[in-house]
């Protein structure tokens, strides 16, 4: 899973990269691609701590990536061209406008404008995806008249395109054409930037830390304010000092702590729990997984022996206090390799081998 951040210069990216990831600045790469697989946040996993007292905690993981400049290849622009290899590799995109004022940082020219900002880079994506579309089209029209074994595919995906051309002439993300299943697979490869899942960051001043966003996108998965540059010195701080730094800002809560759980909701996954004395763990696998695939993301041997997967919800357990409690209670179950694992499921998963 891996997401890339996206936006014009000076909005915060690399501050953001660094409030999510904890990475000091003086680590990082400025001519580089930076990379951090970050932890998602799972309080779940507290509960379970405190009743196993496992000698381990792992949470799932997500890749962030922080783009180098674009060098003014753009013109202005959030460098795409530079950037289009790795973007269209990318699983999610959360893009960040900017929403502060910083008299050591040149405020763009008309001035802040968050909602415009979010809607050029918008139009950056669609013209984009137009362009490798209308290549693509263009070769199709000219192979699919010849007889080969692979003319009704072609013209399938033909037919496909045209309407996805159509609809990015109109300013309409592929997402919202594209349907899941197989026209999906069948643009898969392309990699289309409207056709991931979007997460928007709103780069605020420390006084608007505690406002709610004022720019909206339909077609976003979220959007999150947040002061980045904030975020980043409390990355920064010992664990111990945080809570006092995040108290003298009125700071209950990380607001990156938010935006990574909403970029890997909104990459369709979920997170079943295993506990035990050994270790309690966050797995993390799409949604409408079923019992057998999610025993295999834990072992192989999990799958091929899979017999029934002993499950209890999140919820059910911290009601009962105990398993053996919730087992009195009826409120385990012994599932099929077909049951579709829910988010927060507990699984003990039996098999022979």
């Amino acid at each position: 899973m891996r997401v890339a951040i996206v936006g014009f210069p000076y909005v915060g990216k690399s501050t953001l990269f660094r409030a999510i990831s904890g990475v000091p600045a003086e680590n990082l790469k400025l001519a580089e691609e930076n990379l951090a697989a970050v932890k998602v946040p799972e309080p779940r996993l507290d509960f379970l701590e405190e009743l196993y007292k496992p000698k381990k905690r792992t949470e799932a993981t997500c890749n962030f990536s922080d783009l180098p400049a674009s060098g003014g290849d753009d013109e202005g622009g959030a460098g795409l061209s530079r950037h289009l290899p790795t973007l269209r590799n990318s699983d999610a995109l959360l893009l960040v406008v900017r929403a502060f004022e910083n008299d050591a940082v040149p405020t763009p020219p008309g001035g802040l404008d968050p909602q415009g900002e979010l809607g050029r880079l918008r139009d950056e994506f669609v013209l984009a995806d137009f362009m490798i579309c209308d290549a693509r089209i263009e070769k199709l029209e000219s192979s699919s008249k010849k007889p080969t074994k692979d003319r009704d595919r072609d013209l399938a995906e033909l037919e496909l395109l045209r309407r996805c051309r159509a609809g990015l002439e109109a300013g309409t993300p592929l997402r919202t054409i594209v349907q899941a299943g197989d026209e999906e697979k069948m643009l898969r490869a392309y990699g289309f930037l409207t056709q991931k899942p979007v997460i928007v960051a709103v780069n605020v001043s420390e006084s608007d830390i505690k406002s709610e966003p004022t720019v909206s996108d339909p077609h976003a998965h979220g959007v999150f304010n947040l002061c980045a540059e904030i975020e980043a010195e409390i990355m920064q701080l010992d664990p111990g000092d945080r809570a006092e730094f995040m108290n003298d800002f009125g700071i209950t809560a990380l607001a990156r702590d938010r935006l990574i759980r909403g970029c890997f909701d909104a990459l369709g996954m979920i997170c079943f729990l295993t506990a035990g004395e050994p270790e309690v763990r966050a797995w993390p696998i799409p949604k409408d997984t079923t019992a057998v695939d999610a025993a295999g993301s834990i072992h192989s041997d999990l799958a091929r022996g899979f017999i029934r997967a002993e499950t209890i919800a999140y919820e059910d357990l911290v009601a009962c206090g105990s398993k053996r409690d919730a087992k009195a209670a009826g409120k385990v179950r012994l599932e099929p390799k077909t049951y579709v694992v829910q988010d927060g499921d507990i699984l003990d998963i039996r098999f022979n081998v």
